[in-house]
């Protein structure tokens, strides 16, 4: 194990940077797979824990604690190191897992999956900033794309083990598989993770940790409390309720404290200096508008093909393995392109427009169109994103200074997920507003049905109940509902195109985070002194002796690379 002492520097070497990669794979697969299995295995696991009416806080939980803790982790990565936070984000997420798996009523299942959450915006932050550390921009494309296809991985393998597991098993066990996984995790960070710990040298900005927390609490439960149903004679949620509003207002005056703090904190949680940089901004606006208009989109794909093809949660996944084909081809072509080519522009660009294609598409969608059909509108869909996800954090990152890649990180996914919780309310209650109205219409024509229970209460096992006649009236419902959402979908694509061509090309660098604070050293240069520690350590002397010093820490090796580079040098 080659610990990273005062006076050495890292020897990036291909094994260690694979060897990195590999831990920085498992911490996001424990992350992005534990999301998709628990979507499946919801109304099972609120059948026995009870809390049916309050299932909505099992997601809400995980969202609002995973987007808090977003820029947090990336500031106190670019000040303290990355090292021992990536380490405190899976044992936060391996334990609540533990937590989940043995807790025995709903609202304790709350808690430990909000504790979940606390690690997964660690571990989905953390990841794509070691990157950044470890691999200059030239060369990080093939590295982020496959981070990337995690997520469509996840997306496909998560329904389908957790159906397995609701049938053949119990649902607990989509948090046991976290416990091995974890562990392994833990051990393949402990051991291969060399990063460097740092102290801070700058007061910590804890009001702005504050205000920022509370500003996005204050969005997730407004966009939260917004789509949801008043009860008979009263006016508290829905867009026009007085709870919704009283959370919207706390949005506005959280964030506008925010803004003041930061401009007068020693060293703010986000630098307001990131929003002078045009190149950032308009990524990150491409991230905000693409969380909009697009992951409110696939938040619904998903019923209607369970609803149109009568099968289960769990099969159902199969139907969105088009989707993540695209988004996996996509993401390592590009990622392979950009390391070959040092270019980076078209590909938002191609992503945005494939992307409208799909949605151009999908407007077309009715009860009678074919699963074959579908499936290709699914699968350019997904091209589309692919294109676009992981480049335009690599972009992020490239445009910034070395010492604030994980803030720029942090920021970039902040805003993307900020997007697709405004996105997934807003256009979520045009979804379900127009899918009421049909549904009632459907089973106010079936005898002894109380339409809106019957709406309400209505999965695919008990469409396959109702006559012929009836389920193909229930499905059109949901498929002249959705539909029409992708027109308003389209303007905020068509907004993110236009934001890519304004993209300015820069040249990506061709220095790690680490080399740029004189805190590694990579390359030819790091395979040569490699080879020379291990000749040492085998007895065999140095045909160089004089450079060994890098190795022993008794010159001061890497202090030419670290003297001003950090400064100069643009991620």
């Amino acid at each position: 194990m080659n610990t990273l002492e005062k006076g050495k520097p890292l020897l990036l070497t291909k094994k260690r940077i694979w060897t990195i990669f590999g831990a920085l794979i498992a911490g996001m697969l424990l992350s992005s797979l534990d999301q998709t299995i628990v979507s499946t295995e919801m109304p099972t696991i609120v059948g026995k824990l009870g809390g049916v009416e309050n299932q909505a806080w099992i997601t809400t939980a995980y969202l609002l604690a995973t987007t808090i803790v977003m820029p947090i982790y990336g500031k106190f990565g670019d000040v303290l190191g990355r090292r021992n936070l990536f380490l405190i984000a899976i044992a936060l997420f391996t334990l609540a897992s533990v937590g989940c798996a043995f807790a025995t009523d709903f609202w304790m299942f709350v808690v430990f999956r909000a504790f979940q959450g606390l690690g997964g915006g660690g571990l989905m932050i953390l990841s794509q900033a070691i990157i950044a550390d470890i691999v200059p921009a030239k060369e990080r494309g093939k590295y982020m794309g496959p981070l990337g296809a995690i997520f469509g991985l996840s997306a496909v393998a998560g329904p389908l083990l957790g159906g397995y597991f609701v049938d053949h098993l119990t649902w607990e066990w989509a948090f046991y598989i976290n416990i091995p996984v974890g562990i392994a995790a833990f051990l393949i960070t402990l051991f291969a993770l060399q990063l460097p710990s740092k102290k801070a040298e700058k007061r910590i900005d804890v009001l702005g940790v504050v205000l920022l927390s509370i500003a996005t609490a204050s969005l997730i439960f407004f966009t939260d409390f917004g789509g949801k149903n008043d009860k008979p004679g009263e006016n508290l949620y829905g867009w026009d309720g007085m709870l919704t509003w009283a959370w919207g207002a706390g949005l506005i005056i959280a964030a506008v404290l925010f803004v003041l703090a930061e401009r007068k904190a020693e060293d703010p949680v986000i630098p307001l200096s990131l929003f002078t940089n045009k190149i950032f901004i308009n990524v990150t606006a491409i991230g905000f508008t693409l969380g909009l208009g697009m992951f409110s989109a696939l938040a619904f794909i998903p019923t209607f093909l369970q609803m149109s093809s009568g099968a289960s949660a769990a099969t159902s996944g199969l139907l969105m393995l088009p989707m993540m084909g695209g988004v996996f081809l996509t993401s390592i072509f590009s990622g392979i392109a950009i390391t070959r080519t040092g270019k980076y522009k078209i590909y938002p660009i191609i992503g945005t427009l494939v992307t409208l294609v799909a949605l151009f598409s999908l407007t077309t969608l009715t009860a009678s169109t074919p699963l074959w059909v579908i499936c290709i509108q699914l699968f350019v869909l997904g091209a589309g994103l692919g294109f676009i996800m992981q480049v335009i954090v690599m972009v992020a990152q490239n445009a910034v200074p070395a010492d604030q890649v994980g803030t720029a990180t942090s920021t970039n996914n902040y805003f993307r997920e900020v997007g697709a919780s405004l996105g997934v309310a807003v256009f979520g209650t045009i979804f379900t507003s127009r899918l009421s109205e049909s549904l009632g219409k459907v089973f106010a024509g079936v005898p002894g049905a109380n339409p809106s229970e019957a709406a309400a209460t209505l999965d695919p096992e008990k469409l396959s109940s109702f006559p012929q006649g009836i389920r193909d009236s229930i499905v059109d419902a949901y498929a002249t509902s959705l539909a029409p959402v992708f027109w308003y979908l389209i303007p905020f694509i068509a907004i993110a195109a236009v934001l890519a061509v304004l993209v300015k090309q820069i040249p990506l660098s061709d220095t790690s985070g680490m080399e740029a604070r004189g805190e590694a050293i990579s390359g030819e240069e790091a395979e040569r002194l490699e080879a020379e520690l291990n000749a040492q350590k085998a007895g065999i002397a140095s045909s160089n002796p004089g450079d060994s010093s890098v190795l022993t820490g008794s010159g001061s090796a890497g202090d030419e690379t670290s003297s001003g580079s950090s400064d100069t040098t643009k991620r």
